[in-house]
């Protein structure tokens, strides 16, 4: 391992930029956002309308006395202000990892489905994952020679539309009954945007054409070819919430990824301590349903309900690298260097209570050379690297809020410095607008499943490689 990441490192070390490690390694959990244009997510409704910004203690406050930390304000629910969590398009996997010759069992929202590819409609399609013949799962199924969906129990077959097409058992010249309505197969709503395959979870007729309605978010730079982008999933053995919560917290990077991910030292301030943590200014400037904007001293970040959370990492012009210009090549240098665009997106899946699915890329529009060179599979194994190093205790976490309950979250964590404000955010917005949980419908209750031993947690080959055929060659 650590020659892989010495080899790595090699690589990458040979660009110049203003990055202390590799634009790879560095963009994850970057403490550097910068501002965020409106047009960058065109699904977006924007708003005018200022929601109270979230009274954190100021981390630059030194006091011996105790500080109490800010009470959660007493709000009024409506019918309109309810999120409706049915009602939203969801992320299930990126396309490239995706086999189109075989059909791909996934759960999302509770809810079991088999994604899988129509050659024939040249389209990716959700169905429910039950054969309605024997309530059998088609995902153990296959893609036959005619490109149809065939259930491995009986052979039922069916085409894009989830229409029976074929039952082996029914004799030809008797009715045909693979023509009846209850012979057919539950199909989701779907779509293909950003190179990841969205669904709509209700497979009620009505919602046949809602893509012309309502769209996933859309994310510009992830179709745009000057950008590069590798994309990585991961089963995650925690909750939704805890995972979102975590990938809004830049404070934990330097202590959780202590030795894994090289920070910044912002301004070459004296460090306190051996991981070198600082005081964040981070600031909610807008709350409602559709999300929250934060603001961080270098930039912003922005979480859109439920499953996307972006930050946009600052790139300013320096000297650093000790090299010599005239004053026309320093302002060459500044124009070059002001055109650089890098973003880090998590998509951030709820798959079940206790269990959750991340999607991650960070696009960047300089060093594109890097990714054409180095294999996919190394981006994986640093990335999994950084999950795994805090994985755990984020497990063990989440069975601890669950115990006070999580509408207390706020009562039984202490949270007096603006480092926490996204995540505060987050709860704030979770227990206004869902009652501080998922939910579930009556799939679940919201009880945890058992937790495992430590060491069938930290198996990365069933939660990520196993599922990634492709990436086994790395192995």
């Amino acid at each position: 391992m650590e020659a892989l990441r010495a080899s790595s490192s090699l690589q990458l070390s040979m660009i110049s930029t203003r990055l202390p490690t590799t634009p790879t390694e560095n963009l994850m959990f970057n403490l550097s956002f910068s501002s965020i244009p409106n047009s960058s997510f065109s699904s977006l409704r924007r708003t005018t309308a200022k929601s109270k910004l979230f009274s954190t203690v100021s981390s630059s406050t030194i006091s011996t006395e105790p500080i109490d930390p800010p009470q959660p304000e007493l709000e009024i629910l409506t019918q309109e202000e309810k999120f409706d969590w049915f009602s939203q398009w969801y992320p299930v996997m990126p396309v490239c990892d995706l086999d189109k010759r075989i059909p791909h069992a996934k759960k999302v929202m509770g809810l079991d489905i088999v994604v899988w590819w129509d050659r024939n409609e040249s389209a990716w399609k959700v169905f429910d994952d039950t054969c309605p013949h024997r309530l059998a799962p088609l995902s153990e199924g296959r893609i036959d020679q005619w490109g149809r969906l065939q259930c491995v129990y009986h052979g039922w077959c069916f085409n894009g539309s989830g229409d029976c097409k074929f039952i082996p058992q029914a004799p030809p010249d008797g009715p045909p009954v693979h023509t009846f309505k209850k012979a057919c197969v539950a199909v989701y709503p779907s779509t293909v945007q950003n190179d990841i395959v969205w669904f709509w979870p209700n497979t009620d007729p009505q919602y046949k054409d809602i893509l012309l309605k309502k769209k996933p978010p859309y994310i510009p730079e992830l179709d745009d070819p000057s950008y590069t982008k590798i994309m990585a999933n991961r089963e995650i053995p925690y909750g939704y919430e805890v995972l979102i919560e975590n990938l809004m917290d830049p404070a934990h990077v330097p202590y959780a990824h202590f030795g894994i991910m090289k920070i910044p030292n912002a301004n070459n301030r004296p460090k306190a301590d051996r991981e070198g943590g600082i005081p964040l200014d981070i600031n909610v400037q807008t709350l409602d349903i559709d999300g929250f904007l934060g603001k961080h001293q270098y930039g912003s970040s922005r979480f859109i309900p439920p499953c996307v959370y972006f930050a946009f990492p600052n790139f300013k012009s320096d000297q650093s690298n000790g090299s010599v210009s005239t004053a026309g090549t320093k302002k060459e240098l500044s124009s070059h260097v002001a055109q650089r665009r890098a973003l880090l997106v998590f998509i951030c899946i709820p798959v079940s209570p206790g269990k959750s699915r991340l999607i991650w890329t960070f696009p960047r529009n300089f060093a594109v050379w890097i990714d054409q060179i180095v294999p996919r599979w190394m981006f994986h194994v640093r990335g999994n690297l950084i999950l795994d190093s805090d994985l755990y205790l984020l497990h063990v976490e989440e069975r601890k809020i669950m115990e006070v309950g999580s509408s207390n979250w706020q009562k039984a964590c202490f949270v007096p410095t603006k480092s926490d404000a996204n995540v505060v955010a987050f709860r704030k917005w979770l227990r206004k607008y869902s009652g501080g949980q998922v939910d579930w419908g009556t799939k679940f209750t919201g009880t945890l499943p058992p937790s495992p031993p430590r060491e069938q947690l930290m198996d990365r080959y069933w939660s990520h490689c196993g599922q990634l055929p492709q990436l086994q060659c790395g192995l």
